[in-house]
């Protein structure tokens, strides 16, 4: 069993390597790699435990995550203690994982609503010390980071969970290091040249069909369902590139280059997981649909 999780690790690993020997060279090169070495030892120990273990990194990486959010849009006050409107966020996120630990089933949902309603409470019975501007960014940081991370977790806990949850890594590195390779090689057109000037349409279709192979020798090497990686690949890929593109949108209008100083060459949770978010409910509903 260690050698599918060692498997998922080193292919997962080598597309980070790639990704960064195919750049520029500079000062902070060493310190992005060692960064991305400790991810991955991090990732393949709390991915082989599982359980628990899993659920509790899950858990505060999404409210560290939050708290990115919520500094950016201004919900955070620096210097300040909590409020109630960030607690309230923080609040749904912990009440969403407690419906997953218990198993609440179709009760997540309503759980989910729950939380905005008590989002919805703060503001109007506080009213008008909150915007209703920092409103919508508590309630997009408890759907966009809470709820949309803790598929990994999600995942892992799936039958056959140890095998698919790789697939997410896979998916968001891998066509992220796939995409840049292509991009520098045949890359003519812009895909978004005012959000992110450097990324090709050439690029893009490289690192989806670059997650599509991944996916491929994934699946022998692991003798798992072959063709069943290989679309669930394909999709992740596309919305990956939608995660990515969505957390450089965000900077952009704060005007950011990071989220955060957390992870030394890489900046906060976000800017790390930003593809990751998007791309593991994407995984868990696909090998749901498809595996299960």
């Amino acid at each position: 069993m260690f050698s599918i999780y060692l498997i998922g690790l080193i292919l997962t690993g080598v597309m980070l390597v790639i990704q960064y020997l195919t750049r520029k060279v500079d000062n902070s090169f060493l310190t992005r790699l060692i960064s991305g070495v400790i991810l991955l030892l991090i990732a393949l120990m709390t991915i082989v435990a599982g359980g628990w273990v899993l659920y509790a990194t899950a858990l505060i990486l999404s409210l560290i995550g939050a708290f990115e959010l919520y500094r950016l849009l201004g919900i955070r006050e620096e210097g300040k203690t909590i409020g109630l409107l960030e607690a309230a966020g923080y609040f749904a996120i912990i009440l969403y994982y407690l419906s997953i630990a218990f198993n609440w089933g179709i009760l997540q949902l309503p759980v989910i609503l729950i939380g905005l309603v008590i989002v919805m409470a703060v503001y109007v019975f506080t009213f008008p010390k909150y915007h209703v501007n920092k409103v919508a960014g508590t309630l997009l940081g408890i759907v966009y980071v809470g709820v949309m991370l803790s598929f990994v977790y999600q995942t892992r806990m799936l039958e056959d969970g140890e095998f698919i949850v790789w697939l997410i890594f896979l998916c968001s590195w891998g066509c992220d290091t796939c995409a840049y390779c292509a991009g520098r090689l045949f890359g003519k057109h812009k895909m978004a040249p005012i959000l992110s000037p450097k990324k090709t349409v050439e690029g893009a279709v490289g690192g989806v069909i670059g997650a599509g192979l991944l996916g491929l020798i994934y699946g022998l090497l692991t003798q798992g369902p072959v063709i069943e990686y290989i679309i669930i690949c394909l999709v992740g890929a596309l919305i990956s590139m939608v995660g990515d593109l969505a957390a450089s949108a965000i900077k952009r209008n704060m005007e950011i280059k990071d989220y955060g100083h957390l992870i030394p060459g890489h900046g906060g949770i976000l800017d790390r997981f930003d593809s990751v978010i998007f791309t593991a409910p994407i995984i868990y509903t696909l090998a749901v649909s498809l595996i299960r």
